[in-house]
């Protein structure tokens, strides 16, 4: 399995349907005005069986980080720090549930950004979760921010640990 950057002329985006209005609508409207603004990238596992048909996607920037919002060992060590690498968005079609395909596409995205820390650094990926999933990401390591419930973050040193594990 990889994933690819999303096409618009490739790919389904009106099939997708994770359950989510909010990420099925950015998937199908948003996707590729934010892409052209150079505002985000984002990615799409495809079927093996029919390469048109998304099986789910992330979408990855960057975004500012307030330090109050870490626990207080990280606002020492990070205290320079403004900017963490983020997934915005998570997504899987809910045809395709269950089948470990979320957690592939979360270990692929940390990759992509680690991959980008080793160019442009930055020291945390945060990720936006939506209501209800915040336990998905704690399985993997992330730590809930101070001042947001909703909002996640794993240092990327834990993340090469893990990788390389």
């Amino acid at each position: 399995m990889i994933t690819v950057a999303l096409d618009k002329n490739r790919h389904d985006r009106k099939r997708f349907d994770c359950g989510i209005k909010e990420l099925n609508s950015y998937l199908q409207m948003m996707v590729n005005q934010q892409s052209s603004k150079d505002n985000t990238r984002t990615f799409v596992l495809e079927d093996e069986k029919n390469p048109k048909f998304i099986i789910g996607y992330y979408t990855l920037t960057m975004t500012s980080i307030d330090l109050k919002s870490l626990p207080l060992n990280l606002q020492k060590k990070q205290h320079n720090a403004t900017t963490a690498g983020l997934i915005a968005r998570l997504a899987v079609d809910k045809r395709y549930k269950g089948e470990g395909f979320g957690e592939w596409l979360l270990v692929d995205a940390l990759e992509r950004l680690l991959d980008a820390s080793d160019s442009v650094v930055f020291p945390l990926i945060v990720v936006d979760a939506k209501d209800g999933v915040a336990e998905f990401y704690e399985k993997f390591g992330f730590l809930t921010l101070l001042d947001e419930d909703n909002k996640l973050f794993i240092t990327i040193d834990s993340v090469r640990k893990s990788l390389k594990d």
